[in-house]
């Protein structure tokens, strides 16, 4: 059988027949199994480190384009731009935070608006001076002065500008913590823990203040992470720079430390900001009058004067002159 199967082999595909059919019978092998072996079921353990490379690459790029809008293109002017003193650059960063700018490049970009603005209305001021110059003659005086104090606007203003959001900031969250604090005090007193309440009051409080809703996110976010929630109460009062909060983090604090019923303590302390806020209208309503004296003053005095003594200074005026024809 063999022989005969062999000299079939030989007389219709030549002496290459056997090997020609082995390797006609091993694709078709392939061919069958192939489909069998992609159609397995994959492995969970392949399936979850291929999402989480999958993940590492997408945060790589989400983080890349991230630092290339928010500045890390003056990464290589940070000496410039950046203060190389640890606290310094410390106290910078949190007047920045302060001001509601978190990013971590809000340094960076702060002196650099510094630099841009100054040298920026320093060529303004000197085309200006020019033009000037061309059009009349200019002392050297009027020339440095019409040169410098540009520039010294322009590098004085980001830091005016960051200093008003810190003050308006301030103000917003001043305004806001008495409400807050009741809004606090009716959650935990309904059974809910300190930060499930923080995170509604949060919520609630979005639209009228949205500077505190943020610091209340923060604190949040921070104690799922599993920060020590003494430090980021602390971090909290840092941030906001408002000693109303600051107060409020002391007493949560003792009141941790101490075993206390927080809620005692939210009502004593809500209270307290209550009245605090009645007394700082009732301070802004008694300031009221003695700054209206001034404008009154300058508003009305020179012209009753006017009124009273304009005709006679005519009329002595007008004497005098007579006499002396």
């Amino acid at each position: 059988m063999q022989e005969f199967f062999t000299s079939l082999l030989g007389d219709q595909l030549g002496p290459f027949g056997p090997l020609i059919l082995v390797g006609t019978l091993g694709t078709v092998l392939i061919l069958v199994a192939l489909p069998a072996l992609l159609n397995r079921k994959r492995d969970p353990m392949d399936r979850l480190k291929a999402q989480a490379q999958a993940s590492k690459a997408t945060n790589k790029k989400a983080a890349l384009r991230y630092e290339d809008k928010k500045g890390a293109k003056l990464e290589k002017y940070s000496a410039f731009l950046e203060p190389q003193d640890e606290e310094e650059y410390s106290a910078a960063q949190l007047k920045m935070i302060q001001a509601g700018y978190r990013g971590k490049n809000a340094v960076r970009m702060f002196h650099f608006a510094q630099f841009a603005m100054g040298i920026g209305a320093l060529i303004l001021g000197l085309l200006f001076a020019l033009l000037k110059s061309s059009q009349q003659e200019v002392t050297p005086r009027s020339l440095v002065f019409m040169v410098l104090f540009p520039a010294v606007i322009g590098y004085m203003l980001p830091k005016y500008w960051v200093t008003r959001r810190v003050e308006a900031r301030k103000e917003e969250i001043t305004n806001g913590f008495p409400d807050a604090l009741d809004l606090m005090l009716v959650c935990v007193e309904a059974g809910q823990s300190l930060d499930q309440a923080i995170i509604r009051v949060a919520k609630e409080i979005r639209s009228g203040f949205p500077a505190l809703a943020d610091e209340f996110e923060i604190v949040s976010y921070e104690i799922k992470a599993g920060k020590d929630k003494t430090v980021v109460l602390r971090d909290m009062a840092e941030r906001c720079g408002v000693p109303d909060v600051a107060s409020f983090v002391t007493v949560l604090i003792q009141s941790q430390q101490f075993g206390t019923s927080i809620a005692d303590a939210l009502r004593i302390y809500a209270g307290e900001m209550r009245d605090k806020r009645v007394m700082r209208a009732e301070e802004a309503a008694n300031k009221l009058p003695t700054k209206m004296t001034l404008a009154t003053m300058m508003l009305t005095v020179p012209p009753l004067l006017i009124i009273l003594i304009g005709p006679s200074v005519y009329d002595i005026y007008v004497l005098l002159s007579e006499a002396s024809f």
